[in-house]
């Protein structure tokens, strides 16, 4: 699936409709500060995919979704129309939404959800991002197939900050169940237990020949001889981090999180749900087939999860086409060493504005509970760990969704759907990683809430984000909405500000963080983008648990500081 010429993109968008990847030629972007304009129609389309017919929620019939193509500056208009039978959002995972937080896309957060029947159109300019980035449902578990790329280009005349590869591919890393994903939440919910692992990883939706049925459901990327390719990592899976590797090839990474990074060359990558990647491979091996695999990376204990890789192509033009593709070689699935030698190689490229100084300090636990069982049918709705119910939380409270948009209440001032005393820290400090209480679920429940955090415009904010071994620890992807975020620091166990080596020279800007099993993640940012923003584990589970909270930036002065009036189709509840 090669990008289509610039030219050739052009004319696909001014038409609004899906087109093929399969043209190459010489880029030749055009000028920016163009309007592009989408049309998206969310519907069910049916789908074969291990030795199963089923109905899935798709984009434009298309699995995975259209590909949003723009340049630096652009501004992007995208009307949704929902005709599927459940409720829908869109999120443009790491658009910053300056001045535009009416359309990032939260469900209850920004927005109420687009009702089937209804529409909405979403409104936003790519102010200063290139990259990659994707989009993705934002409600339920609906991302589970409703997704897609978002390619955006540098401005005319400004090259990437690597030698120009020969062709670029959009790689999407992603889980499949054969059941209804939302049914599948609704019912997981309501066991009170954890979900199961799901039924395949797939590339660009193709499983590979480890899977049954599935011997020809495969991606392939073909390449030439010598040729350097620029491969365009995203991962929209669910529930899993995954490591991906090409055999016999190595990976140098330049861009994570649609920001560059200085190059960094490594046998393999990880990803957790909600991260992007840039790599570069050069096809500098005998000419052959060879595996582009995907697995997973479990840091948690006693969970289950699917171990069977997911497999595409990697092949040269000349080679046999029947030929037996080479295996990858992927780390094991606890490889956490694999997972932080990669960490400790990504160094950003253009980081002259980090924050030396810092106005607010926040710290904040993140982890798993079990909640003492309340139901009166125990046996259907208490199935966590030792009868209780599972659930998730940031500084020990759940975040409760309320009933209207966590924005809307904010702008209009209606009180009584969201409270602002989120705290800054955790009500006690211990040894979060190797002493937290375990006697579960007594001494593990978390308290429920729609608690906010409000911020000073401009003001400068240290997150300290500290996993926790109240259940188990675990690597969380931490992903925060309306930003993105210089990852100053992390390490292993407890966070100790006197010994923390933290890099304000050269740190990775990204927008979701792994968060390191049994550590800490110190991030910076400036808090110039007023609205109300997200934070929220990017396991779609632990995000249903409540591991989650929101930040409310303040107006600052004028009407470059200042959120607009809400659009006027923007859905009621």
């Amino acid at each position: 699936m090669a990008n289509p010429p610039y030219s050739f993109t052009i004319i696909c968008l001014s038409l609004i409709m899906s087109c093929a990847y399969s043209v190459h030629s010489t880029p030749n972007w055009p000028g920016g500060r163009t309007t592009r304009f989408y049309d998206f129609k969310i519907h069910t389309m049916t789908i074969n995919k291990l030795c199963n017919t089923k109905e899935i929620v798709a984009v434009n019939n298309m699995y995975p979704g259209p590909v949003v193509y723009a340049q630096q500056g652009d501004r992007i208009i995208v009307k949704v129309t929902n005709e599927s039978p459940y409720n829908a959002t869109i999120h443009w995972h790491g658009v910053r939404q300056i001045l535009s937080c009416w359309f990032d896309g939260p469900s209850y957060i920004t927005q109420c959800p687009i009702q089937p029947g209804q529409s909405f159109t979403y409104e936003f300019t790519l102010v200063r991002q290139k990259g990659t980035f994707f989009w993705h449902a934002h409600v339920s578990w609906l991302r589970g197939t409703v997704y897609g790329a978002i390619v955006v280009y540098p401005k005319t005349g400004v090259p990437y900050p690597f030698p120009h590869p020969h062709e670029e591919h959009i790689v999407i890393l992603g889980e499949y169940w054969l059941q209804d994903v939302v049914q599948l939440e609704r019912q997981v919910l309501a066991s009170g237990g954890a979900p199961p692992p799901s039924n395949a990883y797939t590339i660009n939706g193709h499983p590979g020949p480890n899977y049954n049925c599935s011997a020809n459901d495969v991606y392939k990327i073909d390449v030439v001889p010598g040729k350097t390719y620029l491969l365009r990592l995203i991962n929209a899976g669910l529930n899993m981090e995954n490591f991906f590797a090409i055999a016999n090839h190595k990976l140098t990474i330049v861009e994570a999180d649609a920001e560059y990074t200085k190059p960094f060359t490594t046998d393999r990558v990880m990803l957790g749900p909600g991260q992007t990647m840039i790599i570069l491979v050069t096809a500098d091996q005998p000419i052959g087939k060879y595996s582009m695999a995907m697995g997973p990376y479990m840091s948690a204990q006693g969970v289950s999860f699917q171990n069977i890789s997911a497999i595409a192509h990697f092949q040269y033009l000349g080679a046999v086409p029947n030929s037996i593709s080479l295996p990858a070689r992927l780390p094991n699935f606890n490889d956490n060493l694999a997972v932080k030698t990669v960490m400790d190689g990504l160094r950003g490229l253009n980081t002259s504005n980090v924050p030396k100084e810092i106005d607010t300090n926040l710290f904040v636990t993140i982890g798993i509970n079990v909640n003492k069982c309340s139901s009166k049918t125990p046996q259907q709705n208490c199935q966590g760990l030792n009868n209780g119910t599972m659930a998730a939380s940031m500084n020990n409270v759940s975040f409760i969704k309320p009933t209207v948009s966590v924005l809307e209440a904010y702008y209009q001032g209606i009180e009584g759907f969201f409270t602002d005393d989120f705290p800054g820290a955790p009500l006690r400090f211990y040894d979060f990683v190797n002493g937290a209480p375990n006697n579960i679920p007594f001494d593990t429940n978390s308290m429920n809430g729609t608690r906010t955090k409000v911020l000073e415009y401009g003001s400068r904010v240290q997150i300290i984000l500290q996993d926790t071994g109240t259940v188990t620890t675990e690597n969380h992807p931490i992903h925060l909405h309306g930003y993105s975020f210089y990852v100053v620091g992390y390490g292993t166990g407890n966070y100790n500000p006197q010994r923390a080596n933290l890099n304000l020279v050269d740190p990775p800007y990204m927008n979701t963080i792994g968060v390191p099993v049994g550590g800490w993640a110190a991030i910076r940012f400036v808090a110039d983008n007023p609205g109300v923003w997200f934070m929220h584990c990017h396991f779609d589970i632990h995000q249903s648990w409540g591991l989650a909270t929101v930040l409310i930036v303040k107006n600052g002065k004028g009407h470059l500081e200042t959120l607009p009036h809400p659009p006027a189709d923007l859905p009621r509840c």
